[in-house]
């Protein structure tokens, strides 16, 4: 397949977020599985001071090979403009641009506004979706709207916090309790409190990442996790279970260690099984998915059932992650599974401008 031919994949990696150490891990490991017979790629990182660089030590890595690449990208390289830098994707029929941004500032509708603007087809949810996706306090608020069960939560601003609204919420919630930054991913900044020091000492970490905070209930129940692919007709993968080694599933289980148990696919009955991945996908179109997300949700067996905890419109793709291993578990490969989202990213590109050529 000659150039012309093959797809232009654009990949954009790094990030001002604190997740940016995750996204250069992701952006790595997706560029070792792209199939360069299908693609041409160009890598472009973004450093934690919001600078665009042109990643050409990455994409030369790659020209050796895909075990030349590194498991961790680095945001460097020639400066350029994040304009001029996506000149290639921009009004290309055979252009793709794959965000592979965590956390504010990239998955929360930002860059997905400026690849609008360009009129450049891209991987995942749009705008609103994402914008959505990331604030857990507003995306709670629309699942409640759509009758999905949830833990209990409250959602305050930085304004309304103080001792009285905070006595208001233990009071409310009981504990222990998890105080979470709404605008936050892969569980940064969030704290499980035991006690009323605790939750103020959470809420003030907290607070250092994003000015609107959610507290929620402490879930005695299962992990279970399902990734969803897809636009108009979403598909479910299998379901996946987290047994944490710590007391939840934080930043260091997901990204730092291994030692956190993966059990792909989750012992769960035909029943709860099914159940679940017809939640996922009711999620995902509530919050206005598109392409791919992970909806992960707690089971409480003798409860409640299944509680959706959150989405995650741009699920890590490193090799301890749970969505590539989960539609591995489902019969679609790590490169399949990009093909894919390329797909998807264009037929929803292709719809966009039937929408808005007036």
């Amino acid at each position: 397949m000659s150039d012309t031919q093959r797809t232009n994949l654009v990949i954009i990696f790094g990030g001002q977020s604190a997740e940016h150490d995750v996204s250069c891990s992701t952006a790595a490991h997706v560029m070792k599985a792209i199939d360069l017979r299908r693609y041409t790629v160009t890598a472009l990182g973004i450093d934690v001071h919001g600078q665009w660089h042109l990643a050409e030590s990455a994409m030369a890595a790659l020209d050796r090979g895909s075990d030349a690449v590194p498991d961790r990208l680095q945001a460097s390289g020639p400066v350029v403009a994040a304009s001029l830098a996506l000149t290639a994707a921009m009004g290309n029929a055979n252009a793709v641009v794959m965000s592979l941004l965590h956390g504010p500032m990239g998955e929360d509708g930002t860059i997905q506004g400026l690849l609008e603007l360009l009129d450049v087809a891209y991987v995942g949810a749009g705008v609103l979706g994402s914008s959505i996706g990331m604030d857990k306090a507003l995306s709670k608020d629309v699942l409640a709207r759509h009758g999905i069960a949830q833990p209990r939560y409250h959602a305050l601003r930085e304004s309304e916090i103080n001792p009285e609204t905070l006595r208001d919420i233990v009071n409310e919630l009981g504990l222990p309790l998890f105080v979470k930054p709404a605008n936050m991913g892969s569980s940064v900044g969030v704290s499980k409190a035991h006690d009323v020091d605790e939750v103020i000492a959470a809420t003030e970490q907290a607070l250092t990442y994003d000015e609107w905070i959610v507290f929620e209930e402490a879930i005695k129940g299962r992990e279970i996790e399902v990734a969803v692919l897809g636009s108009l007709e979403p598909e479910a993968s299998v379901a996946g279970e987290i047994v944490p080694a710590h007391e939840f599933y934080d930043y260091e289980d997901k990204y730092l260690g291994d030692s956190a148990q993966l059990l792909v696919p989750a012992p769960l009955s035909d029943a709860a099984a099914n159940e679940v991945r017809q939640l996922a996908v009711k999620v995902f179109q509530a919050l206005r998915g598109e392409g791919l997300a992970r909806v992960d949700f707690f089971y409480e067996e003798n409860g409640r059932g299944f509680l959706c905890n959150e989405i995650n419109t741009m699920p890590g793709f490193t090799p301890i992650s749970m969505y590539p291993k989960l539609w591995l578990a489902s019969g679609l490969s790590y490169p399949e599974l990009i093909d894919r989202l390329v797909e998807l990213a264009q037929q929803r590109h292709a719809r966009r401008r039937r929408n808005t050529a007036h």
